[in-house]
C-alpha cells in the first residue's frame, strides 16, 4: 500500500501513519511501516542497495498521524539531538469522552509505567520511578458525546496525553486501556499527530507540518472546529 506522505526531501520523510500500522518492529510480529517504507522507496527509486531509512520518534500502534524519519546518516543524528533537546513543537487532536470544565489547561502529572501490562499510573506528586509530564490542551469544540482538544506535549513520556486525560476525567474515545467506555470497530483510539514544527536538520529551514485526520464521519466533524 502507497503511504501517505506529507513531506520528502534528500534527508527527510515524514508520513501519515494510520492506526493500526506499527511503526518498529516488536514481538508480534507484524511488519513494522519502518521496512514497508524501505521496500516503497526501494522499488519507487531503484535502487539497488539496501534503503537507509531512521526512526526518530514513536507513536502508540492505535494512534495516527505524523511520523518522522531520516533518509540519512547525518539527518538521523541532528533529528535525535532537536528531540533531546525540546526543539521540536508536537501538537495532537484527542477526541475524548464528556467535555472538559475548563476551555484550556495545563497538566503536570508525575507518570510510571508497568512493563509487564504496558500501562501508566499517573501520580499527582514526586514518586519513585516516576517521570514528570508536561502538556496543554485547548478545547476546540463539541460533538454530542466527545469533545475535540488541541494538546500540545512538553516532555515526551510513555502513554502520556492517554494517561493524563484520563486522570482528569476524560479518556481518549476507544482507549479501553485508560478507560474508555467502548472500543473503535478498527480497533484504533481516537489520538492523532496532528501539528510538528522544527528546523530542518541541514538547511535550518522551519518546517510546519499537519496531517490530515483519519477519513471517517467523526473526524470529519472535528474539521470545521479547527482555527488555524
Amino acid at each position: 500500500m502507497k503511504p501517505e506522505i506529507l513531506y520528502e526531501d534528500n534527508h527527510l520523510l515524514v508520513v501519515n501513519k494510520k492506526a493500526g500500522e506499527l511503526a518498529q518492529g516488536d514481538e508480534t510480529g507484524d511488519v513494522p511501516l519502518i521496512e514497508s517504507l524501505k521496500d516503497f522507496i526501494k522499488v519507487r527509486d531503484h535502487k539497488p542497495g539496501n534503503v537507509f531509512l531512521g526512526l526518530i520518534h514513536r507513536l502508540d500502534r492505535p494512534t495516527s498521524g505524523i511520523l518522522v524519519f531520516a533518509k540519512t546518516s547525518k539527518a538521523l543524528t541532528r533529528m535525535n539531538e532537536l528531540f533531546k533537546t525540546r526543539d521540536v513543537q508536537k501538537t495532537y487532536w484527542a477526541l475524548v469522552e464528556g467535555k472538559p470544565e475548563k476551555s484550556f489547561e495545563r497538566l503536570e502529572h508525575y507518570l510510571r509505567k508497568n512493563q509487564k501490562n504496558n500501562k501508566v499510573s499517573v501520580f499527582t506528586k514526586p514518586t519513585p520511578e516516576a517521570k514528570n509530564a508536561i502538556l496543554e490542551y485547548k478545547l476546540l469544540g463539541n460533538l454530542d458525546h466527545y469533545s475535540l482538544l488541541e494538546v500540545d506535549l512538553f516532555t515526551g513520556r510513555s502513554h502520556q496525553i492517554r494517561s493524563q486525560l484520563s486522570f482528569i476525567g476524560h479518556s481518549i474515545k476507544g482507549d479501553l486501556k485508560y478507560g474508555a467506555k467502548r472500543s473503535n470497530p478498527d480497533g484504533s483510539i481516537s489520538l492523532h499527530a496532528r501539528r510538528i514544527e522544527f528546523n530542518h536538520p541541514v538547511t535550518k529551514e522551519k518546517l510546519t507540518i499537519i496531517a490530515p485526520p483519519p477519513k471517517d464521519k467523526i473526524w470529519n466533524e472535528c474539521l470545521k472546529f479547527e482555527f488555524n
